[in-house]
């Protein structure tokens, strides 16, 4: 049986791998990736090497006016901005901001790696099976800080042991390659929320020094990341038991990713990011349509998606949960602001608006 992942939102599997400010340029709206082989071949032949290999070691981004050919005659690759609007703020932004996370690849050209789609299929599985009484007996574990591996007994007693876990009923293989045709270089910012006196919350963007108000969103930090863009597709090799396991299965991450979209929604409504929340709509909308299939369902998957993309409870609420987040140092001390809890997200520009979440896909099986 084959699979196809057909992405909603911009998404990004990556392999760890990023882009530094010396490995690409930018030319006519476009991210130009060197090879630097090629480069190196070329110029040891003449005596232009060692001043680029200076400007290599020394610089933070290479000098458009010096080695600007390159861009144009020795690019590996070629990857769009999503908006030429991206190129006022690249220009102006520091190179420790220039770092571009990439897609995964091999030596064909970029996949989507299988252990993305059998993470988010296991993560809905345990939402499926846990509830307030699952938290509740774990909160009663807590100490002073939360051990290493703390939830795998419960998670073990939702699926079953190594030896005999539901996840074990389907196998899902890397996908195919695709052509860079599908992807784009998308600005990012991170979004948070910022208490104005009572119970009054309004938007805000983290910035190098904490955060700006959203009329300030142009001074925030920002980030540039490598995506598929939606409606990319990618196929690859499924190999199930039964189809009832698939579809308790696809029932089990639909229930999840309603619970998120729900939560993203409230979120996208507090803050008033219209775009986004007209995003988050038709993905509720896809979702009413695949909850009639048998053979589909939706999924949060790769980079950006956040807590809520990742934990496997989704009462962020609830007492039994913020007593064990206050035991961990990550989350500590938003817990004890009492703010609503995650109250960051990455979020996606085109346009240069505030319009989608990173990493909302639909798998379908057939």
């Amino acid at each position: 049986m084959k699979y196809r992942v057909t992405c909603l939102t911009p998404t990004l599997v990556g392999d760890g791998q990023k882009l530094s400010p010396i490995d690409y340029m930018v030319w006519k709206d476009h991210v130009n990736v060197l090879d630097q082989r090629r480069i190196f071949r070329l110029l040891a032949k003449g005596p232009r090497l060692e001043g680029y290999l200076a400007q290599l070691k020394k610089a933070e981004k290479l000098d458009f006016a010096s080695w600007g050919g390159f861009a144009q005659n020795f690019a590996g690759r070629r990857l769009p901005f999503e908006h030429a609007s991206s190129v006022a703020f690249f220009e102006r932004a520091q190179a420790a901001d220039l770092f571009i996370p990439t897609f995964a690849t091999n030596a064909s050209g970029p996949y989507l790696p299988a252990t993305a789609l059998k993470g988010a299929l296991r993560t809905g599985s345990v939402f499926d099976r846990w509830n307030e009484k699952t938290v509740h007996d774990l909160a009663e574990r807590v100490e002073d800080r939360v051990p290493r591996y703390f939830a795998s007994k419960a998670e073990d007693a939702a699926l079953g042991g190594s030896g005999a876990s539901r996840m074990r009923r389907v196998s899902v293989a890397d996908s195919g390659v695709v052509t860079y045709s599908g992807m784009k270089v998308y600005l990012v910012r991170t979004s948070t929320l910022v208490a104005r006196g009572g119970d009054k919350l309004e938007l805000g963007w983290k910035s190098q020094r904490g955060s700006v108000d959203a009329k300030r969103v142009d001074d925030s930090a920002l980030l540039f990341a490598e995506m598929a863009s939606p409606g990319t597709a990618f196929d690859g090799g499924w190999h199930e038991r039964s189809e009832g396991d698939r579809v308790k299965l696809f029932q089990a991450s639909n229930r999840y990713a309603e619970g998120q979209l729900t939560r993203h929604k409230d979120y996208a409504q507090r803050t008033g990011m219209t775009r986004l929340l007209t995003k988050i709509e038709q993905l509720e909308a896809r979702l009413s349509e695949v909850r009639a299939s048998r053979h589909a369902c939706l999924l949060s998957i790769g980079w950006g998606g956040g807590l809520l993309g990742k934990s496997a409870y989704l009462n962020t609420e609830d007492d039994a949960y913020r007593k064990i987040l206050r035991s961990m140092p990550l989350y500590q001390r938003a817990i004890q602001t009492g703010m609503p809890f995650p109250k960051t997200r990455r979020v996606i520009f085109e346009g240069n608006q505030p319009a989608s979440l990173p990493g909302w896909v639909m798998l379908e099986v057939g």
